[in-house]
């Protein structure tokens, strides 16, 4: 009995350090859903997982049709996606139309669809084939989802790299490149028009990878840190991503716009990197969510805008192994493909029981456990 109670007690610690065994947040934040991987959980246990984790917003960078039907009646919030290469297909009416009567009103009566965004990073390089189809696809979906009784159900936008900023700091200064101007305005415009949101993708990690020896570590992980002042606004920041949400808001009030809102589309940070990709570590990556969740939970606001709580989607659900890039690019994710949580932020979550090739059940660790506890505590 001895030894039962030192296993016992062993398994408890086990238990108490576990990634699967922490308490729910039950935070109101977004996950990011790629699927540039081959060892990936299906949808309908990916489904479950996030039940368990009561994530209840996601984005997709496509409109899957296996992932929208394993969400069916689950009151998760979707964002789906049309690819940059087919801009410009979508910039003819009867080819946005035909999209959506494929790829959205088969579903939106039992999945929630709630967003379209039209291209991913379209203004990032000067050289970007795309960028001239980019707002007449998204003013051609727009009408699209108009002409079929849609437009109030879903909204259309398209997320931007940070990168289309030239200037960041001060915040308050933020402006986006000249030479984007002849797309930002127009877009900017309709976006106030038909009132949906400007998506940034924002990642505090390249701001610290790219002068690791300037930008303190600690600003970046939301850490305590004597952070920045906005000279002109006399604004403190304790924390990069604050800074970066309000100066594109600054860069939008310089095209003449102040009813545009700001969303965080992607933001994350690598548990994993090459030997040239400073702070790509679990321990980083672990605390930067952590804390952000933390400030999620909080329904925080940037400095400039204290009354309006940040609006975030965490990138990413998974490890995505076939994404092309440096190592961090394939270790962004909270999960591991067989549902093991990469690192301890708060969230306790699972993927439903698997069988394998012979028809044996093959539980989750922590069932394991607790399964052992059981028999232990019964002898």
């Amino acid at each position: 009995m001895a030894s039962s109670s030192s296993l016992l007690r062993l398994i408890f610690l086990l238990l108490s350090v576990s990634d699967s065994a922490i308490p729910i947040l039950g935070l109101q934040f977004g996950i990011n859903y790629g699927q540039i991987a081959d060892n990936l959980p299906s949808p309908s246990r990916v489904a479950s997982l996030l039940k368990t984790l009561n994530v209840s917003r996601v984005k997709l960078y496509d409109a899957d049709p296996n992932v929208l039907l394993a969400f069916s009646n689950s009151n998760v919030d979707f964002i789906i996606g049309i690819g940059n290469d087919n801009l410009q297909n979508m910039t003819n009416q009867a080819n946005a139309q035909d999209w959506i009567q494929q790829h959205v009103q088969p579903y939106i009566g039992q999945t929630q669809i709630s967003c379209i965004v039209v291209g991913n990073e379209v203004l990032n390089s000067s050289i970007n084939q795309y960028m001239p189809y980019l707002v007449p696809a998204m003013q051609t979906v727009y009408l699209s989802l108009k002409t079929l009784g849609l437009s109030k159900q879903v909204v259309v936008t398209t997320a931007h790299s940070l990168n289309i900023l030239a200037t960041s700091f001060p915040p308050s200064a933020g402006a986006f490149w000249p030479d984007l101007a002849q797309y930002l305005q127009p877009l900017l415009n309709f976006q106030a028009q038909i009132n949906t949101p400007f998506l940034i993708n924002a990642y505090p990690y390249f701001a610290y990878k790219g002068n690791p020896s300037e930008v303190p570590l600690n600003y970046v992980l939301f850490q305590p840190n004597e952070g920045l002042t906005d000279p002109i606004t006399n604004l403190h920041y304790d924390n990069m991503l604050y800074a970066q949400i309000d100066a594109v808001y600054s860069a939008i009030k310089a095209m003449g716009h102040t009813d545009i809102t700001v969303r965080i589309s992607e933001t994350g940070w690598p548990s994993k990197g090459d030997t040239d990709e400073v702070g790509a570590t679990l321990e980083n990556a672990q605390i930067y969510n952590g804390n952000l969740l933390q400030r999620i939970e909080q329904k925080q606001g940037t400095p400039a805008k204290p009354s309006v709580p940040i609006d975030i989607y965490v990138f990413a659900l998974f490890n995505e192994n076939l994404k092309p890039g440096p190592t961090s690019e394939r270790n962004y994710g909270l999960y591991y493909p067989d549902g093991t949580p990469v690192y301890n932020v708060g969230l306790q979550g699972y993927l439903p029981e698997l069988y394998s090739a012979a028809g044996t059940r093959v539980l989750p660790f922590f069932v394991v456990l607790v399964s052992i506890m059981t028999f232990l505590m019964n002898i």
